[in-house]
């Protein structure tokens, strides 16, 4: 029987992860996308990043897949992928997901308080 730290291992062996500061840097790559995992409840208490997109964990699978009535067209395989969450554990999960729907840009930000110590702009 798996347990939650079996998923989180695995999820950090293929997600990179990186810093608030290094994530801050990526900012204004033509190619980067910043999309927050968390619950509703939690932007409207934190804020978001600026210019990112909120897409909730549970709709990943559903709006990520290119075959799905629900996908986002903001799902380009192109692009480079940085999933941030509030500590960085829904981002990796999220990561794993898309890392094995064929994304192969993906990089877990962790934390938002990260985002928010390293200067990153938020918007509410």
């Amino acid at each position: 029987m798996k347990k939650m730290t079996d998923y989180m291992q695995e999820a950090n062996a293929v997600v990179e992860r990186i810093d608030g500061a290094s994530a801050v840097s990526h900012v204004n790559d033509d190619d980067a996308v910043f999309i927050d995992v968390r619950d509703t409840f939690m932007i409207a208490d934190s804020g978001l990043i600026k210019g990112g997109h909120h897409i909730p964990r549970g709709l990943f699978e559903f709006v990520a897949d290119e075959d799905s009535p629900m996908f986002n067209p903001l799902f380009d395989k192109s692009k480079t992928f940085y999933l941030i969450c509030g500590a960085g554990g829904m981002a990796a999960l999220a990561g794993k997901t898309l890392k094995e729907m064929g994304f192969e840009n993906v990089i877990n930000i962790g934390g938002f308080n990260e985002w928010v110590d390293a200067g990153g702009p938020v918007e509410e």
